[in-house]
This record gives C-alpha cells, sequence and structure tokens, in this order.
C-alpha cells in the first residue's frame, strides 16, 4: 500500500495583516494551547517590535505549546535575529522566518530596495538564522507578481543560503486554482534545488478562491500551506484539512489535524477571536474602541463567583481579604452600570488588591528622546529611605524607563502586560496605564494616572513593584 505524505498545516490566525484577530496577551496564549491541542504542525506569530513585550509574548507561547513547532520571522533590516532567537529556543520545536516582498512595487514599496540589495540582505539574514538552527524559512511575498528571473534567483539564492522551506505567496489572491497549478509547475521545472526542500503555498482570499488554490497547489507538491482555523483573508484550517482528508486516497497525502477535532475545537478558537475570553467574557470592538472591550457579564445569583473566576481568569491568585475589597469595590460600580469592561474589572484590582506601604518612594526622572535619537531614561528613587540611581536605554521611552528603575533598584520583574487608556478628553486628557509584573509565576499589578502617559506608566510600574517588594519582605 503507497504511504500518504504529510501535509503540513501551519497556522497563522495570528499573522494575517491588519485582518488578525486583536487578542490581548493572555487570549493569545490561550488561542496558541488551543491550536496545539488541534495538532497544527506549526503556528506563527508576530516578530519583535517591542522588545521586552513581544519577547515575553514569545516565551510564554513557548513554555505553554507542547507540540507545535513555533515560527517567528526576524527583520531583514534590522539585526534581530538574536533577539528573536532568545526568545524563541526554549520552545520544543522552534523556526526563524524571513519574511519579503519579491515583487518589484512591495520591495521598492515597502523596504525602499532595489531587487540585487534585498537579495543580499535576505541571503544574508538566512545564513545567520541557519548559524542558529536547521528549520529555516523563507517566505515569497507577492510571488504572483515577480518578475520571473528575480524570483528564480531569490529562490536558488535562500535555498543555497541554508533555507529548508520555502513559501510562495498569491498575496493579492488573483489566480485560479490552474493558474496556480502552472506557476508551482514552471518554478519546479526551472529550480532543480527545490526538490531538495519543503515547498510551501500561501494565498489570500480575494476571489473566494483560497482553498480551491490550496488544494491545486497540493497536487502540484506543496508539502505545507498557510491556513487560519479562524479565517479573515487566506485558506481555511477547517475546509483545507476536510478536502484532504475526503480525497486522501485521491491526492495520496494525509494531514496531522484531524476532522474530530476540528469540529470539536475550531468553535472554542472562533468564539475565542470574536469574543475574547469565554463564558464570562463577551467582546464589543466598535468603531470607537480599536483595543479589545470585553465586557463580563454578572449573574445575578452567583455574581461574586463569577466576578471570582472572571480575576482568575485573568491570572491573579488574590487572598480572600483582597478578593472581598475588589467585590465591595466591583459591586458599587455595578450598581451604577449594568456592563463592566475588562480593563475596568483590572483597574479596580489594580487599585484595591493588596495596597501596602510603598517600599520605593521620591521618584524622579528624566527621559531624552526623539527621531534621531534612542530613547535613554535617568531614574532617582529611594527605596527604604536608601537613594539609589539608575540609567538605561530601550526601545521607546516607556522601556527606556522601565529599565532605569530595574538599574536602579537591581531587580528584573517580566513585564507580563502594559495597557494605556484614556481617561479624560481634550489636549490635557489623563492618561489610566496598568502594569502587569510577573514574580515567580504570580502576578502584580499598579496603577498609574497622569497627563503625562511617560509618567504614569512610571507610577503604575512601581505600584506593582512595591507589592511585590512587599510580599517577599513578608514572607
Amino acid at each position: 500500500m503507497e504511504t500518504a505524505e504529510r501535509v503540513r498545516i501551519c497556522d497563522i490566525t495570528l499573522c494575517q495583516g491588519e485582518k488578525s484577530p486583536a487578542l490581548s496577551f493572555r487570549e493569545t496564549i490561550e488561542l496558541c494551547r488551543l491550536l496545539d491541542k488541534l495538532d497544527v504542525d506549526c503556528i506563527s506569530l508576530k516578530g519583535i517590535r517591542q522588545k521586552k513585550i513581544d519577547s515575553l509574548l514569545i516565551k510564554s507561547v513557548c513554555q505553554t505549546v507542547r507540540n507545535a513547532k513555533i515560527a517567528v520571522p526576524v527583520s531583514i533590516q534590522e539585526n534581530n535575529t538574536e533577539a528573536v532567537w532568545e526568545a524563541l529556543k526554549e520552545a520544543k520545536e522552534s523556526r526563524l522566518q524571513i519574511i519579503a516582498p519579491v515583487s518589484s512595487v512591495q520591495m521598492e514599496y515597502l523596504y525602499h530596495m532595489k531587487p540585487g540589495m534585498l537579495l543580499e540582505k535576505v541571503t544574508e539574514a538566512v545564513r545567520g538564522c541557519r548559524a542558529l538552527t536547521g528549520d529555516v524559512e523563507f517566505v515569497a511575498v507577492d510571488a504572483t507578481r515577480s518578475d520571473a528571473d528575480f524570483l528564480r534567483g531569490m529562490i536558488s539564492g535562500v535555498i543555497k543560503a541554508g533555507a529548508s522551506t520555502v513559501t510562495l505567496c498569491d498575496t493579492a489572491g488573483s489566480m485560479l486554482p490552474e493558474e496556480t497549478a502552472a506557476f508551482i509547475h514552471s518554478l519546479q521545472e526551472d529550480i532543480p534545488e527545490l526538490r531538495n526542500v519543503t515547498l510551501g503555498y500561501s494565498c489570500s482570499d480575494a476571489l473566494n478562491l483560497a482553498d480551491a488554490c490550496g488544494i491545486a497547489a497540493v497536487q502540484c507538491g506543496v508539502r505545507e500551506l498557510k491556513a487560519a482555523s479562524f479565517r479573515t483573508d487566506c485558506i481555511s484550517l477547517r475546509n483545507i484539512v476536510s478536502i484532504l482528508n475526503v480525497k486522501q486516497n485521491v491526492f495520496k497525502v494525509s494531514t496531522k489535524p484531524g476532522v474530530e477535532k476540528i469540529r470539536m475545537l475550531t468553535g472554542q478558537i472562533s468564539n475565542l477571536c470574536r469574543t475574547g475570553l469565554e463564558h464570562s467574557f463577551h467582546a464589543d470592538r466598535g468603531n470607537e474602541a480599536q483595543q479589545e472591550n470585553i465586557r463580563i457579564t454578572v449573574n445575578a445569583h452567583e455574581s461574586r463567583e463569577s466576578v471570582s473566576q472572571a480575576i482568575a481568569k485573568m491570572g491573579y491568585d488574590l487572598s480572600e481579604e483582597d478578593l472581598e475589597k475588589v467585590w465591595s469595590r466591583f459591586s458599587a460600580v455595578a450598581s451604577t452600570k449594568s456592563m463592566i469592561t475588562m480593563k475596568e474589572l483590572e483597574a479596580i484590582v489594580a487599585t484595591e488588591a493588596m495596597q501596602v506601604p510603598p517600599a520605593c518612594t521620591d521618584v524622579q526622572y528624566v527621559i531624552n528622546t526623539g527621531s534621531a535619537i534612542g530613547a535613554m531614561s535617568h531614574m532617582k528613587l529611594s527605596l527604604h529611605g536608601k537613594p539609589l540611581e539608575g540609567i538605561a536605554t530601550g526601545d521607546g521611552a516607556i522601556d527606556a524607563a522601565f529599565n532605569s528603575i530595574e538599574k536602579a533598584t537591581g531587580r528584573h520583574f517580566e513585564l507580563d502586560d502594559f495597557q494605556i487608556q484614556s481617561v479624560t478628553e481634550g489636549r490635557e486628557a489623563m492618561g489610566e496605564t496598568i502594569v502587569r509584573l510577573r514574580s515567580d509565576g504570580k502576578l502584580y499589578s499598579g496603577k498609574g494616572i497622569s497627563t503625562d502617559i511617560v509618567g504614569a506608566g512610571i507610577m503604575a510600574y512601581i505600584n506593582a513593584m512595591n507589592k511585590i517588594i512587599y510580599e517577599e519582605e513578608e514572607a
């Protein structure tokens, strides 16, 4: 009996550009946990833009996911390969990606590079990634609209540099299934080296033909498909697995995700992407809120228990005393409105739970930043009356400020989440920040309010840090 070849499924739910679902830190972790349970071969994450926060997210996903491979792109414009690998290396299986446009329009518009320079940058990035791992993927964005000779040269170049997977993207989604087949066949004939790597395929659903084009690609020898369990504009994971399962005797291929698991889990994934946290939360993503606006529904008969469960799902482990304080404040707010957003609940937790005598006081700071220089923060504070001082740089004013606090105190905490929202309107609007720090696996939150959003962030960070120090000293 002929053995079926495996078609790997790489889930790109989180990487569908502007159409990707806007998920919080916690929701992203939960989505990846469900995708791992779904048995997808690979989960694609976004790259690192905010070093501290994005690195923490990648590390958290790597610790959560038990089976699936985690793929993260590196930048060909910035030398961040080492930073990405440092965040990714704890994964059970990991992949570094180099994603670059290969059509003349996109490479000049997005990267302001000529073909020769782009080829040099991409192959250099592939070699750098290959030095760290054997699983390196090159994703050719807008491949179907690229210059034929340039595309062939680029593919040959990245394979020689060490790419183990080459993914072709019909970014515009303008090809019919038969055109897709002809395009792939022509590349296979012209580039013999493609036989030595895994060939991948990705397609926009602009013509509602993404799934059909994905099947045509598989028939041409493609063995990895970029699909989404919650699709907005790409191949549907549910549809493609179902089709390949029904036609497995015809195509002689199989997939790791099974139809039954997909039926069981894609509903949960869709609910998570549409509405945020399940059961306790209901999302309202209108024009008013570019950010998530998740609401908690309080049951009249078990409202305290519902709030307690919601707080636990947010990651907090509160004592009975603190829970009672939060519930009391929550009840007061709930008496004036029927729904309370998740951010409002988090603000209540930050304000009411574990209020302690401040260990850090007399905070003073100066932060320099601009378009031509990186951010630098000079921080002075007192810890139990002892004056401390720290100077640090960072990726922006907030990051520099947090780094300078760490420098001054000699303490490092994992930044679990950082939220900003306007409390009032106008040019002198008050800004509220929530900072969540993780220490020994436990979450601590702090809140800050100021017309200076950096100042609000520093207040929130110090507030959360005071709680950690107090608990450590009381232990």
